[in-house]
């Protein structure tokens, strides 16, 4: 016999009901992403998201024990997903420059890495954007689901920032970093004022011209305040 191959091991097979079930979970999640992304928390109801599914509401109280924890869901669904990309963004971006990291490369790293999955993800991700947007701007609760989830990555490029930086104020790098999220939730919101305010010339949706501009505009603005005020 021969022992210097081993069997491959096969992966346990999900049952058909639990594939179902994890059909139903996603097909719950997206609609609840869609009606929270355009109405918000509390301008939805478990049976808004049920009808929209096609499920009666009783599921919705089996899956979530109310709207707050299916809310909460929704949100961490994708928000696990673009902290470990810019995570590693950042991380090999660090060993990339041994240390010695620009504003713009940090950034880029920060916000591209981001931009992609709304360019590249579709109107799910596109959905998110926009719920993204709302959570940010809501100082009641919002701030809170922020921090719980984004904290660990934003001080991740704080960090990179401070190297980058280093005679910099450290009050100055944290404001500046204030104003890029601030522009980043507005982006994300796609409100359509851009597209009027231009006449055309801008679109609130065109996540690929914001790709090709916010990270060196930022930069720029980092350099400013951080050099003017030493």
């Amino acid at each position: 016999m021969d022992v210097g191959v081993p069997e491959t091991v096969k992966a346990p097979r999900r049952s058909k009901k639990a594939e179902q079930r994890a059909e139903t979970m996603e097909q719950i999640l997206d609609a609840a992403e869609y009606l929270f992304s355009r109405h918000g928390l509390h301008g939805v109801t478990l049976k808004d998201v049920a009808a929209r599914v096609g499920v009666h509401h009783t599921l919705l109280n089996y899956y979530f024990e109310d709207k707050n924890r299916l809310f909460d869901a929704v949100f961490a669904r994708r928000a696990v997903v673009t902290i470990e990309r810019r995570m590693r963004a950042l991380d090999a971006y660090e060993v990339a420059t041994v240390g010695r990291p620009t504003v713009e490369g940090a950034l880029r790293a920060f916000l591209d890495t981001d931009l992609d999955l709304y360019i590249e993800g579709g109107e799910g991700w596109r959905n998110y954007a926009a719920l993204g947007a709302q959570v940010a701007n809501t100082p009641e609760w919002g701030a809170e689901l922020m921090d719980s989830h984004f904290d660990p990555v934003v001080l991740r490029l704080i960090g990179l920032l401070k190297q980058a930086l280093p005679d910099s104020a450290e009050e100055d790098i944290f404001w500046g970093y204030h104003f890029v999220t601030g522009a980043l939730m507005l982006t994300l919101a796609r409100t359509g004022r851009l597209d009027k305010l231009s006449g055309g010339l801008c679109k609130s949706e065109d996540f690929v011209a914001v790709k090709d501009r916010m990270a060196s505009f930022m930069a720029a603005g980092f350099l400013e305040i951080c050099t003017s005020r030493r």
